[in-house]
């Protein structure tokens, strides 16, 4: 489909949104003279722009009608540090003082959103100067379940886009803090679960031994819950295992403790087995023992990993799992 028409009315709208701007005056005088309702209509046809360029795929020129939008609506762009804002910083934060007044926030943390989410299509890192920036008012207006979600965004262009998982990690801290805050524990756990999976990636088993326990212990007594427990007390025993095969011994047992269901798991069973073959250095057992399981539940590269690592800690062992 030919959009072009779209595209031109969208460059259009935005020189007329322009035109609208000069034309309201000073910021100060603006407020006093009518001039700050020609700066809301320019908001929305900055707005409007955005939403043409989006229909056309045009992410830039989208991100940059949301930027024109948020200069007349927010607080403060001192944690901004885009070209165009550097020279007209000042009036800026004269605005900013004025729709502070208007009560405005809600609609600048908006445009925020919307200028990130149009720009991760083209700078993953303007997006995530975006998303910070809602993330900031909406944490100063006490909105700390929205925060979260956009912390998780976050998140996720460090883990797709620029591949930074120890960043990745920060914001799904952050989201898994302001979730628990809210009492949103399932959301906080999801969150957690990102965590301890990249910890164990990254060889830091302790902190993800830790979290494992902890979603798991959150999880074991909640009927809808509980039947996750096992896996989450099976990855927390892998870890240990990588550590020390003591470690986990004592692990496997203080989780059929807690958690006696976990006693009849195949997870379970799988473990003691393999504690078995290590003890052994038996790397054949070890192996049949995955695979035994592994034809009956799938294990995924995560798992795959761990139990790689494991098996090369059994003496002259560095083969895989087949």
């Amino acid at each position: 489909m030919d959009n072009s028409g779209k595209e031109k009315e969208a460059i259009q709208l935005m020189a007329d949104a322009d035109k609208k701007v000069k034309s309201s005056g000073s910021f100060l005088g603006g407020m006093f003279g009518g001039g700050h309702h020609k700066v809301e209509e320019a908001c929305d046809m900055y707005c409007r722009a955005a939403n043409m360029f989006k229909m056309v795929k045009n992410w830039s020129g989208a991100f940059g009608c949301f930027l024109q939008s948020l200069k007349y609506e927010c607080m403060n762009f001192s944690f901004l540090s885009f070209p165009q804002f550097v020279a007209a910083g000042n009036a800026f934060c004269k605005a900013a003082r004025l729709h502070m007044q208007l009560q405005n926030k809600h609609d600048c943390a908006t445009s925020f959103i919307d200028a990130g989410n149009a720009y991760k299509k083209s700078d993953p890192n303007e997006a995530i100067k975006c998303l910070n920036a809602a993330i900031d008012i909406y944490t100063d207006m006490g909105r700390f379940t929205i925060a979260a979600k956009h912390h998780i965004s976050i998140a996720e262009i460090y883990e797709s886009d620029l591949v930074d998982i120890e960043k990745a990690i920060a914001h799904y801290e952050q989201a898994a803090d302001y979730y628990k805050g809210e009492e949103s524990n399932s959301s906080a756990n999801k969150c957690l679960l990102k965590v301890g999976a990249y910890c164990a990636q990254l060889e830091q088993y302790q902190k993800a031994i830790e979290i494992y326990e902890q979603v798991g212990a959150n999880t074991m007594d909640n009927p809808l819950l509980k039947y996750s427990a096992k896996e989450y007390f099976f990855k927390a025993s892998l870890c240990h295992f990588i550590v020390d095969e003591l470690n986990a011994k004592i692990a496997v047992e203080k989780y059929e403790e807690m958690f006696p269901a976990f006693s009849d798991s195949r997870e379970c069973k799988l473990l003691k087995k393999l504690l078995e073959a290590h003890e052994e250095q038996n790397s054949e057992a070890f192996t049949e023992a995955v695979k035994e399981f592994d034809s009956i539940s799938r294990l995924d590269q995560w798992h795959t990993t761990l139990l790689l690592r494991i098996k090369k800690t059994i003496q002259g062992e560095e083969g895989d799992l087949k």
